[in-house]
């Protein structure tokens, strides 16, 4: 099987384990930005409730590593637009868990047939959408 010019190649897995991918020389990863009035409080958040380690870039300003990500381009009428999800494997689970730590889940599971999406209420009142996908991914070849 070709490789599309400029992915490297990437080493053969165990089974469970994500596949990396690279472009080659260019691009490195993404880095995400969450606007909110009440910084402090979601950036609490992520740090207590889902645990995502992070570096202090500077007076407390804490940047969060992610799991791997993927990216989709959608076709949109009107004006560009960016979303931003989590990724889960069973959203069931995880919103119990999540509930379990005081999370609201300010909207329940519906399945939209590439997912399962939810959306959970983060300290500023704003909500974060979360998914277990249905659909094939680059992460699990």
């Amino acid at each position: 099987m070709r490789r599309p010019p400029g992915l490297a190649s990437t080493p053969s897995r165990p089974p469970g384990r994500l596949a990396e991918v690279r472009i080659a020389g260019v691009i490195t990863g993404i880095h995400a930005i969450v606007f909110s009035p009440e910084a402090e409080k979601v950036r609490a958040f992520f740090r207590d409730v889902l645990a995502l380690s992070s570096v202090d870039a500077g007076g407390g300003w804490l940047i969060f590593a992610l799991p791997p990500a993927e990216l989709a381009v959608h076709p949109a009428e009107g004006d560009s637009r960016h979303e931003l999800y989590l990724m889960c494997d069973d959203i069931h689970a995880t919103l119990a868990e999540l509930r379990g730590k005081g999370v609201e889940v300010a909207r329940d599971v519906a399945d939209q047939g590439w997912g399962l999406v939810a959306t959970i209420r983060l300290p500023d009142g704003s909500q974060f959408p979360i998914y277990e996908p249905r659909h094939p991914s680059p992460l699990h070849p």
